[in-house]
């Protein structure tokens, strides 16, 4: 996103909202700005951010304690991936999402959804253990050394990391309840809606009908062969797929209300793209009907009315403090 991105932005949704603006400027203070929305009676906070600023924020606004007094959130696409935004049906681009959004409220249109609790996080797509969160952990690492992420620099260094990786000794354990553990897994994904993520334009599923209100998806690895790697992620890329990954390496289950992974070393781990470190245990639950978006339904639900007449008091939150993208003063 850019500066001028930025002023677009405010002056569209300015036009039409009753609109304060804040900048983020430090990792975890978006979070406090929405945990503070609900007592400065905002309706709605919208994110311009990536996934991991929007992670920030739904855990901010899951902290107060009332659902009717939660405010709602719309995410506006400002990172590279974009994930939550773009599986709530939602334009790539910010112009677009905009006005998908302003046509939302305008028609009084909302949905709720179930999050994933890791612990004590919440997420709204994914989590993972194991090789993609330590691809996530490199490409954040390039970030900080000025590198620009994209589709091609994320597969450049998932196929390094691929190699790079501990591919002999697995580490994890997988425990979901009223079922024998199962031992000796290399990776785990737990998803809350589908597609996992996007390479490019292109959707990638480990699940196939995963819509923030079923459950969690599993997606998990007993070896890292190159075929059996290549096999799985053709049969995610193939988006019309109605199946679950399978084989004899794979391990995949759907609609889930609650699993764990323990692992016997010190495992990557991230949450909604965003890297966590290591962890040695981490459990997952799904809770529904969480949090209120506004985005146009689904297959044509209409999922009821949340704005009454008057003015919509707004809060828009900042993932990117260096582009001084809330600077009031550059707001024409």
């Amino acid at each position: 996103m850019t500066g001028r991105d930025a002023g677009l932005v405010v002056r569209a949704l300015g036009s039409r909202l009753d609109l304060a603006t804040r900048q983020t400027q430090y990792r975890g203070h978006a979070g406090q700005l929405a945990a503070d929305s609900a007592a400065d009676r905002y309706d709605l906070v919208i994110t311009f951010s990536g996934d991991g600023t929007v992670n920030e924020v739904v855990n901010g606004l899951m902290q107060v304690p009332s659902p009717a007094e939660r405010p709602a959130l719309a995410p506006i696409p400002g990172g590279s991936a974009n994930v939550f935004a773009r599986t709530l049906g939602l334009p790539p681009d910010a112009g677009g999402a905009v006005q998908r959004i302003l046509a939302a409220v305008a028609a009084g249109q909302q949905r709720k959804i179930g999050l994933g609790l890791a612990d004590d996080r919440y997420f709204t797509f994914s989590a993972g253990l194991g090789v993609d969160a330590e691809v996530i952990g490199d490409m954040e690492r390039q970030r900080a050394r000025g590198r620009r992420a994209s589709a091609a620099a994320y597969l450049r260094t998932a196929v390094r990391r691929y190699y790079r990786t501990d591919r002999r000794r697995p580490a994890l354990t997988l425990r979901v309840p009223g079922q024998p553990p199962v031992n000796g897994l290399f990776m785990g994904v737990v998803t809350n809606s589908s597609p996992w993520t996007y390479l490019g334009s292109r959707p990638v599923r480990t699940a196939p009908q995963g819509d923030f209100s079923s459950g969690l998806d599993l997606f998990a690895l007993r070896r890292m062969r190159t075929l059996t790697t290549l096999a799985a992620l053709g049969h995610m890329m193939q988006s019309r797929s109605e199946e679950l990954p399978g084989g004899r390496d794979v391990v995949s289950a759907s609609a889930l209300h609650e699993l764990a992974f323990e692992a016997d070393r010190p495992i990557a781990y991230h949450i909604d793209g965003e890297y966590l470190g290591e962890t040695e245990a981490v459990t997952f639950r799904f809770v529904p009907d969480a949090l209120r978006v506004i985005a146009l339904p689904h297959a044509g639900r209409f999922l009821g009315t949340l704005f009454g007449p008057g003015v919509t008091r707004s809060m828009v939150l900042d993932g990117c403090a260096a582009c001084l993208l809330w600077d009031k003063s550059r707001v024409v």
